[in-house]
């Protein structure tokens, strides 16, 4: 009874901005605006759960590049709407990890935050620590397709683990996959005997919803 209470009072104060296109959203209305939410493109079944672009690309560059904290609860919701996918078949979930100094630079590790709700919603521990990128490397959306695989070959190593050996491993836009895969096989390297991938968004050739409008 209180929390519907204390968020009314807080949208008076600070209104809710849909994530999408970033205006303010009626009140008591979560997550995107109903203009915004049609446009979310579901992929099949699969490691990413929407196509990167419209709304949703948008909100990603904002949460990811405009250092907008706020946007982590929509967002994240779309990763709980789909952890019942993965309930019962995972140990931990295990987020794509930043490299050190790309973490001092942002100041934040986007995918960690949004990982959090999505372990808390399958009941397994968020485990930041099995897995570390242990090289900088360029961001896989700048380099040629060819590229891409050697670029993350070698980029992270893993803390073997025994006794949680089935892994969510998580990150927050899928390119090509050759990221997800590269943490991968540190991680099997590693115990684990199951490692299940997850996107929050992949980019998809030909299916990318018309944007609102860039907010970067």
């Amino acid at each position: 009874m209180l929390r519907p209470i204390l968020n009314g009072l807080l949208d008076l104060v600070a209104p809710v901005c849909c994530p999408g296109c970033d205006h303010a959203l009626e009140w008591g209305e979560r997550g995107f605006c109903s203009a915004c939410a049609p446009l979310l493109d579901r992929l099949p079944p699969g490691p990413a759960l929407y196509a990167f672009g419209g709304p949703l690309a948008d909100a990603v560059r904002r949460f990811k590049y405009a250092s907008r904290l706020d946007l982590v609860e929509p967002l994240a919701a779309l990763l709980v709407h789909a952890a019942p996918l993965h309930a019962g078949k995972v140990d931990a979930v295990v987020p794509l990890p930043l490299h050190p100094s790309r973490l001092r630079e942002r100041g934040f590790d986007q995918t960690a935050l949004l990982a959090a709700p999505l372990a808390a919603a399958l009941g397994v521990p968020l485990d930041t620590r099995r897995l570390r990128r242990i090289r900088p490397t360029p961001p896989q959306a700048s380099l040629a397709e060819a590229q891409r695989e050697a670029n993350v070959r070698g980029a992270f190593e893993a803390t073997r683990d025994e006794t949680r050996r089935r892994v969510l491993l998580l990150d927050d836009v899928r390119t090509t996959g050759a990221t997800l895969r590269s943490a991968a096989g540190p991680l099997h390297r590693a115990g684990a005997s199951q490692v299940r991938l997850m996107a929050l968004a992949g980019v998809v050739e030909g299916r990318l919803p018309v944007a609102r409008g860039s907010h970067l």
